[in-house]
């Protein structure tokens, strides 16, 4: 290729790997829908963007040291602490069984349906046994199933993939070598060796960021550099030591980082997540754009079929089996079964084998890449438009009903938690001062856990359960960073009460976000009302506001808390309930003596 092709490829998949997840974004669909077909479509129309020629043999290996990254950064939200109980059973059997029943029933079945041979069909058969927390995170982000559920899954399709990995290798020099020695115990003490190369490599990609991140004490920048040079080296090292064993290094560190005390993670991490979804997206434009229509006319009908079956009656097999006796409710554990999309790892190991196994001459390996496309393209978008209709259907999405977070434990900020919960929603406040959770225990609300605010401003942890966060303390400067850090990590808004207009903090002035209740009750006034007794008022939105008094919140028919804010006053409706502040009632003077 020419200086200036390579220029315009370069250029066209960035573009179309940015656009696709923009779009993505604004139409609140997984980015796998658009990137695939723009990948595949761009592909078909022009030669500059396929990767052989693009890159050239190395794309493999550039594949390999992506999805590396991308199960860092997968495992950084993995908290061990959620996997416990039956939580923890559950997802170790939906490995177990999902693996070993996905390999064995499409290995079985996909040389008949798609005219391959029986090595080849092991080699699909082991490539779609992954899933993927690329796919099934913005899916479930759409659906908001119950926490539980949501729970499983994303551990479900996040330690799936280096498992898929690993095994896809194996499978890989089993069939291309045609020494397959199971019966022996040797692909088993090849899997050892290889998931003892990968703990070893994440024991030292600890220790590298613990020196960095711990003993260094880098920043924000040079942290995020840090975490990116650790997990290339050291998932690169293991992958030249053997095959793939390099995401097992990449998930492993990923999970110690975020899990083990003492590490300096930086709160936030743009650049990092930024670059995450920037490669996802590359990989997804480049990999589609190696598939040819000409390819997938042959395979389109078969392929449909093998659909079918992975979702009609091999998944739902999979996820009853695994869920039996455990607990949940047959809503769950029918959304479980609704639940199994393909992703990055599946579409990488088939582009990296296909073509080797294609070369080799084993009958039907052509297939694999084709197939693999339709099927990640069939999953995805079969779920992505029944997934939240059938969670409705079975119970598991969560309510509407808003779920607030106070910040805060003075007396004002705790009544206000009463009233909103005389309002029929389920509040949740937090405090770090003991007299003040003493306050808030005396008052019947349900104190948060101690380490709840450094759980939220965690890079990659959620609060489960809160969907609107109120940051109320007397301290402006940690209202307004605390605002900024918690953004994202919450299924929904936070909010700030706005400081006094002569605050000289050093944050709170110059930092955005919704303030709350408008300009005139910022927080020393609402202080100071309360201290001079004025109290809440919850009425029907049907009634008149008494003279005086002033709307602080609407609780929507459904549940759905709604501030006002700076921006302006919310416009209720009949059914709704208004949460008011009253004014200082007068004092009545002293008789005089003497």
């Amino acid at each position: 290729m020419t200086e200036d092709q390579i220029l315009l490829g370069i250029a066209l998949t960035v573009a179309l790997a940015a656009f696709s997840q923009i779009v993505a974004n604004r139409l609140r669909v997984p980015a796998l829908i658009l990137l695939l077909p723009a990948g595949f479509v761009a592909g078909a129309l022009t030669d500059v963007i396929h990767p052989d020629k693009l890159i050239g043999a190395e794309f493999d290996a550039l594949v390999s040291l992506s999805v590396a990254v991308i199960l860092y950064d997968a495992g950084l939200g993995l908290d061990l602490r959620q996997l416990t109980g039956r939580t923890r059973g559950i997802v170790g059997k939906l490995l177990v069984v999902g693996v070993l029943g996905t390999f064995l029933a499409v290995g079985f079945i996909a040389p008949a349906l798609l005219g391959m041979s029986l090595a080849t069909g092991a080699m699909l058969g082991t490539i779609l046994v992954v899933s993927g927390p690329t796919v099934v995170g913005p899916l479930l982000e759409y659906v908001r199933p119950t926490d539980r559920v949501r729970r499983i899954l994303i551990w479900e399709g996040t330690l799936i993939d280096p498992i898929g990995g690993i095994l896809g290798a194996l499978v890989f020099h089993a069939v291309s070598s045609h020494r397959i020695d199971i019966g022996r115990g040797y692909q088993i003490g090849q899997f050892l060796i290889s998931m003892g190369v990968g703990l070893a490599g994440g024991a030292v990609g600890v220790a590298l960021l613990w020196l960095t991140l711990r003993v260094m004490r880098l920043g924000e920048t040079l942290g995020t550099l840090a975490q990116l040079a650790v997990v290339v080296t050291v998932s690169a090292g293991c992958d030249i030591i053997r095959d793939d064993t390099g995401l097992i290094a990449a998930i492993v560190t990923g999970l110690a980082v975020t899990n083990m005390p003492g590490f300096d993670m930086p709160a936030r991490r743009p650049f990092f997540e930024t670059l995450v979804q920037l490669i996802i997206g590359l990989l997804f434009i480049s990999i589609s754009s190696t598939v040819t229509p000409a390819s997938l006319t042959p395979v389109l009908l078969p392929s449909l079929i093998l659909i079918a079956f992975l979702v009609l009656v091999l998944r739902p097999l999979i996820a009853f089996a695994s869920t039996r006796k455990s607990g949940l409710g047959r809503g769950e554990r029918g959304f479980l079964a609704w639940m199994a999309p393909r992703g990055i790892v599946a579409a990488s190991t088939a582009s990296a084998f296909s073509a080797t196994l294609s070369d080799k001459g084993l009958p039907g390996a052509s297939k694999i890449l084709p197939v693999t496309f339709l099927v990640i393209v069939g999953t995805v978008l079969l779920y992505a438009l029944t997934a939240a209709p059938v969670a409705r259907r079975l119970g598991v999405v969560r309510p509407s009903r808003t779920r607030p977070l106070l910040v805060g434990g003075d007396g004002w900020v705790v009544d206000m938690g009463k009233a909103l919960r005389s309002a029929g929603l389920d509040v949740l406040m937090w405090a770090g001062d003991a007299d003040e959770r003493e306050r808030i225990k005396d008052a019947g609300i349900e104190l948060a856990q101690g380490e709840l605010l450094a759980t939220a401003t965690n890079p990659r942890a959620r609060l489960e359960g809160v969907t609107a966060v109120f940051l109320l303390t007397d301290d402006d400067d940690f209202n307004a960073l605390a605002s900024v850090m918690m953004e994202g990590n919450v299924e929904g808004p936070v909010y700030r009460v706005g400081p006094p207009h002569e605050n000289h903090g050093v944050i709170a002035p110059y930092t955005g976000g919704d303030v709350l209740f408008g300009a005139r009750l910022v927080r020393h006034v609402l202080a100071e009302r309360y201290r001079q007794g004025a109290r809440y008022l919850v009425q029907p939105a049907s009634g008149p506001v008494p003279a005086d008094f002033e709307t602080l919140f609407v609780v929507r028919a459904d549940g759905t808390l709604v501030p006002v804010t700076e921006a302006g006053a919310v416009a209720p409706s009949e059914d709704d309930l208004l949460v008011l502040l009253g004014p200082v009632p007068l004092t009545q003077p002293r008789p005089r003596t003497g």
